[in-house]
């Protein structure tokens, strides 16, 4: 992981960006991953932990309504936490988590290691879905792992304005 830790900082430093995360499955756990590396200060703004639905209404501005229809477990959530995060924290790119990490918490259609993943990359927002085995706490280091992995693909592919 470090490797990829440190190439993804060189590419955020080399672009002049910065990163924020919204989290709720992995509960910071991308955030820490981030500054585990020593010189993210340069790259990384911050992170927020919002883990409740009452959170993510009142800190990102989820639509109750999005809540309600979709889920916070969803591609429409977890896109709107990562464009969220990037503007209020007025950075360059904003990565977001939701997922069930068990071992309770599975509806229908969305078992237990289901993780949505978003990155907000200068407006551009991109989401992927995620079925992922194992207990809670691979489950959680399987979706840090795939956020981190997802940010340096997108960061280094951004060909936009």
């Amino acid at each position: 992981m470090r490797d990829l830790l440190i190439k993804t900082g060189r590419v955020l430093v080399e672009r002049g960006w910065r990163v924020s995360t919204a989290e709720s499955c992995t509960g910071g756990g991308v955030a820490q991953a981030l500054t585990d590396l020593p010189g993210s200060s340069d790259w990384f703004e911050g992170g927020v932990v919002v883990y409740s639905n009452h959170l993510k209404q009142s800190l990102l501005d989820v639509p109750p309504e999005m809540l309600a229809a979709e889920g916070a477990v969803s591609e429409p959530v977890v896109r709107h936490m990562a464009d969220a995060v990037r503007r209020l924290t007025g950075v360059d790119v904003g990565v977001a988590t939701s997922g069930i990490a068990g071992p309770g918490g599975a509806v229908p259609g969305k078992p237990v290691g289901t993780v949505w993943i978003a990155w907000a990359v200068r407006g551009e927002v991109d989401a992927e879905c995620f079925l992922f085995d194992g207990d809670r706490l691979a489950i959680r280091e399987q979706a840090v792992m795939n956020a981190l992995t997802g940010l340096l693909h997108r960061v280094e592919a951004w060909e936009g304005a």
